[in-house]
């Protein structure tokens, strides 16, 4: 096995544990809502406001990572993610199952942040993008198999399982960390922590539009994904009428886009440029939004014509996630973990606000959240065309 498969396998399944903690209790939603007396609201605020926790605690463990490697946040976001799964097996009502996901995000975060800074310790460019598209392959075995294991468990222990489920899982990723990940940042190449200094390259990352511009086009990416996260098992388990099994199915035949897409980023990247790649995968994650709203407009948004609409909107995200990450990082290697953490946070709050404002707006049917995805489609193209020019002059330069 190569050095960067095996890479793409530890980092893969580590970064695969934040998404398990969404993907596996989908298809359970409609039951917790129904158990716990809950509206469909506050139901979704379970992922909401892991979302938010997830995006703001990765502030934290960015630059701590800088500060005293790679491997010690990830114990200790290991660590939180399973005591919050244990509480939320527990949960006795909506809102301790909330505060319960919020824990598990305060922990899920240092998987991510502190798996991209790994990347960047080890390599850049077509490598870098090559060994983002292998962990997304492995990282895509969440949305595969989470949603159908839930489903399982579902069958047998109830939607509280799940979450049992999710501890186990924690204490399997630790021992993968503790047996095959390496320490890939030398002491020697450690950056103390001040206040002083993160300030100040927090303003040298926010003050570059490149970074800012591919950050939040890749950011409003994934929130259209989240409000599908948020949206899908009331739409298709409520309106439709699909079992768990069914919608768990169905959800993995939608990240089948995805997926695909992903393994053809670095070389289409290697072969193309990045930028060309973000722009054909944007230009044709709108067109495919607009296209299917305009057929929820009509009323023709059938189940399978929504099936085959979503499976073409994230098969050209699959495109603009990882070429964006790494395109966003390349000129800021010597503070990878804190450009990683800003990146991720900002991703992070966005989806979460975007899921919290389209909230109000779900009624059952699939308009809304197409609507909504078809919001966020946009605002990725908007942005892409503002930065364009500015990031064709720094790209050429480098």
């Amino acid at each position: 096995m190569t050095p960067l498969m095996r890479s793409a396998i530890v980092l893969g399944l580590l970064s695969a544990v934040g998404p398990f903690a969404i993907d596996m209790f989908l298809p359970a939603l409609p039951a917790i809502a129904a158990d716990l007396n809950a509206t469909v609201a506050s139901t979704q605020g379970t992922i909401t406001f892991y979302f938010i926790a997830f995006g703001l605690t990765q502030m934290i463990y960015g630059p701590w990572s800088d500060q005293v490697g790679r491997k010690r946040p990830l114990y200790v976001g290991l660590s939180l993610f399973f005591v919050a799964s244990v509480l939320a097996a527990m949960a006795p009502n909506i809102n301790m199952l909330i505060l319960a996901r919020v824990g598990q995000g305060l922990g899920a975060a240092s998987l991510m942040v502190v798996t991209r800074a790994i990347i960047r310790d080890q390599y850049t460019g077509y490598e870098a993008t090559k060994l983002m598209g292998l962990i997304m392959l492995v990282f895509s075995v969440s949305p595969m198999f989470a949603p159908l294991s839930g489903a399982a468990l579902i069958t047998v222990t109830g939607w509280r399982g799940i979450f049992a489920g999710m501890a186990v899982a924690a204490v399997v990723a630790m021992l993968v960390t503790a047996i095959w990940q390496a320490e890939t940042l030398p002491k020697e190449h450690r950056v103390p922590v001040h206040l002083k200094t993160m300030g100040r390259g927090i303003r040298t990352l926010m003050r570059d539009p490149v970074f800012m511009g591919l950050t939040f086009v890749g950011g409003f990416g994934m929130s259209a994904f989240f409000i599908f996260i948020a949206s899908a098992s009331f739409v298709y388990v409520e309106t439709f009428g699909l079992t768990p099994t069914q919608f768990s199915l169905a959800f993995t035949v939608n990240a089948m886009g995805f997926i695909g897409a992903s393994q053809a980023a670095a070389p289409l990247m290697q072969k193309h440029g990045a930028l060309k790649i973000i722009l054909l995968g944007v230009g044709g994650f709108a067109v495919s939004m607009c296209a299917l709203m305009a057929l929820a407009l009509m009323g023709l948004a059938s189940f399978p014509v929504i099936l085959v609409g979503l499976i073409a909107g994230f098969g050209f995200m699959g495109l603009v996630i990882p070429t964006t990450m790494v395109a966003a990082l390349d000129p800021h290697g010597e503070i990878a973990g804190l450009a990683s953490s800003l990146g991720g946070t900002l991703q992070m709050v966005a989806g979460g606000i975007m899921v919290a404002a389209s909230g109000p707006f779900f009624d059952g049917t699939p308009t809304p959240m197409i609507g909504a995805m078809t919001v966020c489609s946009l605002i990725t193209l908007g942005l892409l065309l503002v930065i364009l020019p500015r990031a064709r002059r720094i790209m050429a330069a480098g």
